[in-house]
Order: C-alpha cells, then sequence, then structure tokens
C-alpha cells in the first residue's frame, strides 16, 4: 500500500462491526488504494504520502457498507401491483407480466434497484434472477453490466425454473427453461463472469428459484454443478405455510429436510426467507452453517410471517438482510431494513430482547458478507479489507438530538448518505449518485414498465 493513493477520513464515529463491535467516538479511517490501510480514535497518523483527498467528517457516522443478500431486480418494473395479496395469489397475478420481460426491461430494472440501494448505502448487491423467457437475450449481461456501471460489488444468483404451469408449477411454460438449458446456461454465466478473486467486483451463484418451480432433479443437478464450479448456492426456502404443505404432500417431508435431501446445506448455500422453521430445521441450518437471508419488509408486505431471526443467531446460523424484489418491497432500499429487522423481530417471541440496534446493523454488514461467502474481504471496518464504507450524515434534523449514533442510524429515520465508497471509488456524493444518471434511470424504468404492461394487456 505504500505506493498508492490515499483518502484520509476524519472527525467521524466509526462503528467497525468486528468481532469486538469496536467503536470510536471521534475517529480517523485511511483509505490506501482499494483497502482500509488504518483506522482509530482521534487524528490520523502524521506523515501520509500520497493523500489525495482528505474528508473532514464532523456529525458523520462511519461504516461497513451495507450488504444486500436477496434481490429480484426484474421486479422493479412491476412494483405497485397485487398490494393486498399473499405470496401465492401474488405470483398468480405477476406470472404472466414477469413472463414478458426482455432484455432492455431487465437492464432498466436493474439499474433502478441498484441505483436505489447504492443511494441508500449498499456497497454489495446481489440479485435472485430466474425468469428467463425464450428468445428475451442475454439478461444475465445485462444484469451484470448494470452493476458494474453503477460500480457497486455484485452478486449474480443465476436462477432457473423448469417447472411450468403444464407440470404443476405457477410460471407460463414459455417462461421456463428445460433442466439441460438451466443447467448449461448456469454454468456459462458462472465461466463468463465469476470472479474468485479477494477484491472481485462479480460473482455468480448457482439459484434453482425455489421448491414451487423447479424440479428435485433440477436442485441436485444445481448443487452438483455449484460444487464443481467452486460457486456458492442461493433458493427460496420455508417462507410461506404454503410451501411447507406443498413439500409435506409432493416429498413427504418438510422444506429443511428435503434441501438436505437434495444437497442443499452447507457453509455454500443461503436461502431467503426461511419464515416457517421448527427447532430441528433451525439446528440442521446451524450445524450445516446454512446461511439466511432476512428479508423483514417483503415478509410483511406478503403476510408471510416473522422469521426466527434471534433463536438462528443464538444457534449460530449465519443471518443477513434482504430488500427482496420491489414488487414486494415497493422501496427497493436496503437501510430501511436495519430498522425493520429490528421492530418487526420484537412482535415475536423475544419481544424487546429479541433485536437491538447493533446486531441490526451487523445483520446488514458483516452477516451479510457472511452469508455471500465474503466475511474476510467486506462487511467490517479492518485493515487490510476492501474499501466499502458509507459515511451517514448524523447531524441533521432527523439525528442530532439522538446521542448514540448507531441508535439513531437504526431506530430513526433513513439517514443521509453523504458519501459511499465500493473499492476504494466513491460512489453516492450528498444523496447522489456519480457513477449514472438517476433522472435517465427514472424516466427509463417508467418507461420499460408502460412498455411491459402493454404488452402483458395485448397478452
Amino acid at each position: 500500500m505504500a505506493a498508492a493513493q490515499r483518502i484520509v477520513i476524519e472527525n467521524c464515529s466509526i462503528a467497525t462491526v468486528d468481532a469486538q463491535d469496536t467503536e470510536y467516538a471521534t475517529g480517523y479511517v485511511v483509505i490506501a488504494g482499494n483497502r482500509i490501510e488504518s483506522l482509530g480514535a482521534g487524528k490520523a497518523p502524521e506523515g501520509l504520502e500520497n493523500v489525495v483527498r482528505r474528508i473532514d467528517a464532523t456529525g458523520h457516522l462511519v461504516t461497513p457498507g451495507l450488504v444486500n443478500t436477496h434481490h429480484h431486480f426484474y421486479q422493479w418494473i412491476t412494483r405497485g401491483l397485487a398490494t393486498d395479496h399473499n405470496l401465492f395469489n401474488w405470483l398468480v397475478a405477476l406470472y404472466p407480466t414477469w413472463a414478458r420481460i426482455d432484455e432492455q426491461m431487465v437492464r432498466s430494472a436493474a439499474q433502478g434497484s441498484l441505483a436505489m440501494m447504492a443511494r441508500g448505502g449498499v456497497t454489495t448487491a446481489m440479485d435472485h434472477h430466474y425468469v428467463y423467457p425464450q428468445g428475451s437475450g442475454d439478461l444475465s449481461g445485462a444484469i451484470i453490466g448494470a452493476a458494474r456501471d453503477m460500480g457497486v460489488r455484485f452478486t449474480l444468483a443465476r436462477g432457473s425454473m423448469d417447472r411450468s404451469e403444464k407440470d404443476g408449477g405457477l410460471p407460463p411454460d414459455f417462461a421456463v427453461e428445460t433442466l439441460e438449458g438451466a443447467l448449461a446456461g448456469t454454468e456459462e454465466t458462472v465461466k463468463q463472469h465469476h470472479d474468485a478473486s479477494f477484491d472481485a467486483m462479480t460473482q455468480v451463484a448457482v439459484a434453482p428459484c425455489s421448491p414451487f418451480s423447479i424440479s428435485t432433479e433440477l436442485l441436485k443437478q444445481g448443487a452438483e454443478l455449484a460444487r464443481r464450479l467452486g460457486v456458492r448456492m442461493h433458493t427460496h426456502g420455508s417462507e410461506t405455510v404454503e410451501e411447507e404443505k406443498f413439500c409435506h404432500e409432493l416429498f413427504g417431508m418438510g422444506p429443511t429436510d428435503y434441501f438436505e435431501s437434495t444437497g442443499w446445506l452447507g457453509e455454500d448455500v443461503w436461502m431467503a426467507h426461511c419464515v416457517h422453521m421448527n427447532d430441528s430445521d433451525i439446528a440442521a441450518f446451524a450445524r450445516t452453517k446454512t446461511g439466511v437471508a432476512h428479508c423483514p419488509s417483503s415478509n410483511a408486505r406478503l403476510a408471510a410471517g416473522i422469521a426466527r431471526v434471534p433463536d438462528m443467531l443464538a444457534a449460530g446460523v449465519p443471518v443477513g438482510l434482504g430488500v427482496d424484489g420491489t414488487a414486494s418491497n415497493e422501496s427497493g432500499e436496503l437501510h430501511t431494513e436495519l430498522r425493520n429487522a429490528l421492530l418487526i423481530n420484537r412482535l415475536g417471541a423475544h419481544r424487546e430482547a429479541a433485536l437491538n440496534a447493533r446486531q441490526a446493523l451487523r445483520l446488514g454488514t458483516y452477516g451479510g458478507a457472511q452469508v455471500l461467502g465474503r466475511s474476510a474481504e467486506i462487511g467490517s471496518l479492518e485493515p487490510g479489507k476492501l474499501a466499502d464504507l458509507v459515511l451517514w450524515k448524523m447531524d441533521t434534523l432527523a439525528h442530532a438530538s439522538i446521542a448514540d449514533p448507531v441508535t439513531a442510524l437504526v431506530f430513526g429515520a433513513a439517514a443521509p448518505v453523504t458519501a459511499s465508497f465500493v473499492n476504494g471509488r466513491q460512489i453516492v456524493e450528498q444523496g447522489r449518485l456519480r457513477t449514472v444518471d438517476e433522472d435517465a434511470i427514472a424516466r427509463s424504468t417508467r418507461e420499460e414498465a408502460q412498455r411491459l404492461a402493454r404488452i402483458a394487456a395485448q397478452a
């Protein structure tokens, strides 16, 4: 790092989210190239060379960048529909529209989804994309390109479906792939785009959609493919009571046992939702170190229930936060999920002891990094880790009277982002994206939403 250009951030509160939850009331962070070089209390060290910028962060809290662990970007252009439905009826209502997406729509929707998260403090995003209609173009490439242009760190969970209406599934027949096509398309995406290096900006996971829309063989062969290629695995699990019933009727066992029977538990696996988990399910996740993407707003929006996050954490299950698709979480923001995770879990059995502010922040940072398999690189502020961090402005009307900045961030209103750095590069300044034109994205997403609505109506 000796010859690297340095950025010095000073006079800020710092929540490192390291193993000791180290915090500094007033401190500094030194970025050298794309790494965190040093941080601590008081002023930055004297005599630093190649300092190209000094930031006086008085009135700010610096945290690790937020890590999103579950999303469906394409849904950005179907927001505000089926707003009073449960999961199953919501899927029935929207699949006929989703089945008609194309590359241009997906690129625009990905830009909208990424922009909303990035300007709200997300530095690592993921997208579980599983709708690949025939003749729709290079959807994976469009999504990855949108993330690259915006400058966020990104995991594409390359999804798939092979159980359509004719097989008792929900998607239209032309919106699913064959078993062979899904596996081949997934392998090609991994080989073309996955970067296994420490500072990788793009990674790919193998991600069949859910028990409702995939065959057992796709699950089994998907797991074999992922482990042969050395990448992570993602799917939906235990989201609703209907899924529990479906698995018992079709497979003679609950979702967790079914996933274990197909090779889908392990430290290289994370699942979205996991709302309806009994004690033995949680024990199985803890034993195998299977991760969970907790999506509190979407679970509430679709009336799915309250995930047992405190019990998962107590058992040692890795848990991160997810926005989920923006057709079931229309805000599309992850920083609001810090607050919602805390509040919703306090409605559960543990009440006020369920989560505190620092546990919520950990879910959105280090917990997410664990779930994505990147806790050695991101998720906490420590020397040698990648320079993914956020400066939250905490001295405005919304937060200034709350003495503890972490409490203010989690319990208070959504805090403004003065600056967000990914890989040492600033991508947000004063709440606006520096890398893309937000207004152009807004126009594009509106146009593509209207175009998709017209196509769906004609069909």
